[in-house]
């Protein structure tokens, strides 16, 4: 079942590369007492990801956080080093928290699993954008098929 407003943020592990090698980053601690923008994307350095979705995130990074966002995170069913060095190519700096959902364990308790199989890609996560106040959802945006709308910055600074 996907999330939806309403909902808590499921307890999972996540992982972020930094300077000492990557960091488990609790989801439970990730959301508590914070507004966090959390944006999925199919995978690092794919093109709608690469050239628009995560680039309108760094862009926006400062009218997010006048609107009340604590944190802006990127999230990817990839490995934290992936994550890391694409972080790094995209010049996010520290806006944007890079997080690996490795083994897609959080994409799945989200409900937004995006099985890419047939392409050779394996399990992904849908491309969606969420709001959540004190680890509860108050707006989600999920993509449909080949679209980049929803969940783009300009979308969720709108429901801010």
């Amino acid at each position: 079942m996907t999330i939806k407003v309403g909902d808590k943020i499921p307890s999972a592990k996540l992982t972020q590369a930094t300077a000492e090698g990557p960091k488990e980053v609790s989801t439970d601690e990730l959301f508590a007492g914070k507004t966090v923008v959390l944006f999925g994307v199919p995978g690092a350095f794919t093109p709608t990801c690469s050239a628009k979705h995560l680039p309108g995130f760094v862009q926006n990074f400062d009218q997010l956080k006048a609107k009340g966002a604590d944190v802006v995170a990127c999230m990817a069913v990839n490995d934290a080093f992936v994550m890391g060095a694409w972080g790094k190519d995209q010049g996010v700096g520290d806006k944007v928290m890079m997080l690996a959902d490795g083994s897609a364990d959080f994409t799945r308790k989200l409900g937004l699993e995006l099985d890419l199989n047939a392409r050779g890609l394996g399990t992904r996560s849908q491309r969606f954008a969420l709001v959540a106040k004190d680890g509860k959802v108050t707006h989600i945006a999920v993509e449909a098929p080949g679209a980049f709308e929803v969940s783009r910055a300009e979308s969720v600074l709108a429901a801010l």
